[in-house]
């Protein structure tokens, strides 16, 4: 009887650890989700991918003002040659529910200058049911030393 009890005790163990190294690893995969939107973003815009960009900025294809500023952004961001991202700042590394932030991005493409881009982010959603991340706002070009403005 008391061998039972500690096969069930460890076993119990087992599955406890389990569960808490998968939540665990939801809520600090959240930055790295945030860097994958953010890079595809800018890919696109650096392929002057009008529609692309339009598609990855949650509800712009409602608003005819996002379209236009995307359209924009793609048309004057848009350099042939292979992208460099240089840094990263998501706007959580962690989290445990949604929330809503700025990332600030910093890229290259060939031997450009650097560019640096916000963009406001919300990552949906809590580590029981996993996180969605929706870019809402993305800014223009920034000057390379440039932190992200409250607005854009």
């Amino acid at each position: 009887m008391r061998r039972r009890y500690v096969i069930a005790s460890v076993g119990l163990a087992v599955v406890l650890f389990v569960a808490i190294s998968v939540l665990v690893a939801r809520a600090v995969g959240v930055g790295d989700a945030q860097n994958a939107a953010v890079t595809a973003l800018v890919r696109a815009e650096v392929r002057g991918d009008t529609s692309g960009v339009i598609a990855l900025i949650s509800g712009c294809e409602r608003s005819a003002a996002c379209r236009a500023r995307a359209a924009a952004l793609a048309g004057s961001l848009r350099r042939p040659g292979v992208l460099s991202v240089l840094q990263v700042q998501p706007s959580t590394n962690v989290a445990i529910s949604g929330s809503v932030g700025t990332a600030r991005i910093a890229w290259l493409v060939g031997s450009s200058l650097p560019r640096v881009q916000c963009m406001r982010i919300r990552d949906a959603g809590n580590v029981l049911a996993g996180f969605t991340i929706e870019i809402l706002q993305v800014s223009g070009k920034l000057a390379s030393d440039a932190t992200c403005p409250s607005r854009f």
